[in-house]
C-alpha cells in the first residue's frame, strides 16, 4: 500500500484551578501543532480544569458543561480557523444529576463531528471517577472524520484490549486516548516506574494486536489533593505516538509541558495486517466466554 501521511498533534498541558488559563494554554498548543503542518490534535483529558477526582464534592458538578456548549464553540472555532479536525475532552453535564466524562471531536469546518463517553469508569485512591461520571452509553463507534475513521477512547478505558478491538472491528483507522494518569507521589520509586512502563506497554499492545496506530495525550505537572489526605498527583506527561507494530514515532517527557506534530503514515496498517493477519485468524466462535465477568 502506499504511503498515507497524517500530521498528527499533541498538546500535553499542566493545569490550573482557572478555566480561561487552561483553555488558553489548549489553544496556544493547537496553533503550535497547527502552525508545525498538524492536521489532527489531540488534547488531554478533562483539559478545562484540575483534575478534581482526587476528591468527592458535589460542588464540583459546577465544572460541568453541555455538549454543545461553551468549550465546543471555542474550539469549533479555532478548528474551523486553522482548518484542523481536534479532539478534547469535556465533563459533560446532559441532565441535571447525569454527567459523563466525554470527547469530542470537532471537525475542519468547525462543526461538531461526534463524541464518545467514556465506558469504563474508575473508583480508586485518588481517581473516584464512580462519584462524578455515569458510564458511556454510545459504545466504540468510531467518529468519521475528514481526516479519517477516529477510534476515541478516554483513559482508564486504554486498560481494556475489548475497547481497542471494538474500535478496530468498526473501522477505526487510529486509536486515540485523551488521558490523566501519574504517580501517588507517595510510592517508591521502582513502583512509580512500574506504573508508567505498564500503561505505556498495553497501549504499544493494542497498537500491534490491531494494527492501527496509537496516539496518547497525557497531563503533566503535580496536583495537590484538596483533601489533604493524600501528596495529591504527580501526573507523569509521557504522550505519545505509536505505530502499527507498537514501534515509538515519538514521545514527550514526563515533566514539562511539551506539543508534539509527528508524521503517521496510516497506510501502513494495511501492510502490517498483511503480515499479521491477526483479524484473519481470530476465532470469534470459540470467545463466548468473553461476555461472563469471570469463568468458574
Amino acid at each position: 500500500m502506499s504511503a498515507r501521511i497524517l500530521k498528527v498533534g499533541l498538546v500535553q498541558q499542566a493545569c490550573t484551578d482557572r478555566r480561561d488559563k487552561n483553555l488558553n494554554t489548549s489553544e496556544a498548543g493547537i496553533r503550535d501543532a497547527a502552525a508545525r503542518g498538524a492536521q489532527l490534535v489531540l488534547l488531554q483529558e478533562l483539559h478545562c480544569s484540575l483534575y478534581f477526582c482526587q476528591q468527592e464534592s458535589t460542588g464540583l458538578f459546577d465544572l460541568a458543561e453541555p455538549i454543545p456548549g461553551p468549550a465546543t464553540e471555542r474550539l469549533g472555532r479555532l478548528a474551523k480557523e486553522l482548518g484542523v479536525v481536534i479532539v478534547g475532552s469535556l465533563f459533560e453535564r446532559r441532565a441535571p444529576g447525569l454527567y459523563h466524562n466525554t470527547a469530542v471531536v470537532l471537525e475542519r469546518d468547525g462543526t461538531l463531528a461526534g463524541t464518545y463517553r467514556k465506558m469504563h469508569i474508575p473508583d480508586d485512591p485518588g481517581y473516584y471517577e464512580k462519584f462524578y461520571f455515569t458510564p458511556g452509553d454510545l459504545g466504540f463507534n468510531p467518529i468519521k472524520t475528514s481526516v479519517g475513521k477516529l477510534g476515541v477512547l478516554v483513559c482508564w478505558d486504554q486498560w481494556y484490549p475489548e475497547a481497542a478491538r471494538l474500535m478496530t472491528l468498526a473501522g477505526a483507522d487510529l486509536l486515540l486516548y485523551p488521558t490523566a494518569i501519574g504517580w501517588n507521589p507517595a510510592d517508591p520509586k521502582d513502583e512509580q516506574a512500574r506504573q508508567r512502563e505498564a500503561w505505556i506497554t498495553i497501549q504499544r499492545g493494542h497498537a500491534v494486536a490491531n494494527g492501527l496506530p496509537v496516539v496518547v495525550a497525557n497531563r503533566v505537572g503535580h496536583e495537590p489533593d484538596p483533601s489533604g489526605q493524600t501528596g495529591g498527583a504527580q501526573f507523569w506527561g509521557s504522550s505519545f505516538v505509536a505505530g502499527p507494530q507498537g514501534e515509538f514515532i515519538a514521545q514527550a517527557g514526563t515533566e514539562q509541558p511539551e506539543v508534539l506534530a509527528v508524521d503517521v503514515d496510516l497506510g501502513r496498517s494495511e501492510n502490517v495486517r498483511r503480515w499479521w493477519p491477526f483479524l484473519r485468524d481470530r476465532r470469534i466462535e470459540a470467545y463466548g466466554d468473553l461476555l461472563r465477568r469471570f469463568r468458574d
